[in-house]
């Protein structure tokens, strides 16, 4: 029989859908499933989206440009302009959803047995995206009791040899919520100015930030123009997950031009994602107000009921629509499978993602999880009824 490729094997299942399985046998027996797991908004995408998708007026569903088409892009330039970015059209290239982005990012920055250096706990697919491009994570730790600030200087230098080649963060952060201040995003820049680093910058959630601190992207950093990839999507903002628009953006000429060769390989993003996101930059202001003020009302909701159940507790996120929580468990992995599996009170039970798969470090997260909180406060106030249900039933809280 075949063998699997060692990348295949070392590839890790993702913390947030591989208790898929276990959510669906819970359904099949009647259970509802409250679901935390997952950052898929259930808010509504921008009316002017459905609609640009309603109308299109096309006999050929045809090939986009590889770089994506430039009528977007240079809607798109208006776009960032209105957080003091400032590109131009042929610095973005649009990409299948942000995961692309990074993918190729890494493809063209690292060669094999490069490294990366990620404060932790992080995005879990971007382990995955450097096992497929061949390079290595290493870690800097945060803490849930040090609300997940940035390390000091001097753990970052630690991990730097001749083969690192890259900084990378996400800010707003997901899983934890927490939002760069103005002086970490100074620390790292020195550092990638330092050591002639890349600054790899997810800044998916730019929009959801909900504290007066400022939103410092990595493109308000001087001196680095040349080493900073910033990558961005649609999903979030517009609540448009399934069209799989996202963008890697960087002044570095040379970089686009090798970035362009993965993307001409896989020929081009999608079309129709394309014209609804060029459509939802039209969406009213109104669209984002509304948006940004449920996620306010949803984030007060979740953190205050988190830490009114014993033995549970969560900083308040500033930032995205997470937050990593800490439970009163033996090991969140088997509790968040037992809530799917061997519990369930007046007919409901909740699906979270165990925060172990968002660390490298083995052993960390092991009694902590990341919640999503994209559910309508109705739905909230009950999962938060169910989840401390689950604590006082659970065989192995350790509060008890």
């Amino acid at each position: 029989m075949p063998t699997i490729s060692n990348r295949g094997k070392r590839m890790p299942e993702s913390p947030i859908r591989k208790l898929a399985p276990l959510a669906e046998q819970a359904k099949a027996r009647g259970t509802k499933v409250y679901h935390l797991n997952i950052g898929q908004p259930d808010l509504p995408t921008p009316e002017v989206a459905i609609e640009a998708i309603r109308n299109i007026d096309r006999k050929v569903l045809e090939y986009s440009p590889s770089q994506g088409y430039r009528s977007y892009r240079e809607k798109l330039v208006g776009y960032y302009k209105k957080f003091n970015i400032n590109l131009d059209a042929d610095d973005i290239i649009i990409t299948t959803g942000g995961s692309e982005a990074v993918l190729f990012a890494f493809l063209s920055c690292l060669n094999p047995g490069d490294e990366i250096i990620v404060p932790e706990p992080a995005y879990a697919n971007y382990m995955a995206f450097a096992i497929s491009a061949g390079a290595v994570i290493r870690t800097v730790v945060t803490t849930i009791d040090e609300g997940f600030c940035l390390p000091k200087v001097d753990k970052f230098e630690e991990l730097i040899n001749e083969r690192t080649k890259a900084i990378l963060i996400c800010n707003p952060n997901n899983p934890t919520g927490y939002l760069y201040s103005r002086a970490e995003m100074n620390q790292i820049r020195d550092l990638v100015k330092k050591y002639d680093l890349y600054l790899f910058s997810d800044e998916v959630y730019r929009e959801f930030i909900y504290t007066n601190s400022p939103y410092i992207s990595a493109c308000h950093l001087e001196g680095i123009e040349q080493n900073v990839v910033l990558i961005d999507s649609v999903s979030k903002r517009y609540s448009e997950c399934g069209i799989r628009i996202g963008a890697l953006i960087t002044k570095n000429a040379q970089l686009r031009k090798a970035v362009m060769k993965f993307c001409q390989a896989r020929l081009s993003p999608p079309l129709i994602g394309q014209i609804a996101a060029e459509a939802s930059l039209d969406a009213p202001e109104e669209y984002a107000i509304n948006t940004y003020e449920e996620y306010v009302e949803r984030r007060n909701c979740l953190i205050d009921g988190l830490n009114k159940i014993p033995g549970v507790y969560s900083p308040i996120p500033m930032g995205a629509f997470y937050t990593v929580a800490k439970l009163p468990v033996d090991d969140s992995e088997k509790f968040c499978a037992w809530c799917l599996t061997d519990f369930q009170y007046e007919g409901a039970t909740v699906m979270m993602a165990p925060a172990s798969g968002f660390y490298t470090t083995l052993g960390l997260g092991r009694n902590e999880v990341r919640i999503a909180y994209v559910l309508k406060k109705d739905d909230l106030k009950q999962a938060l009824i169910v989840l401390q249900k689950a604590l006082e039933a659970y065989p192995g809280n350790t509060h008890k």
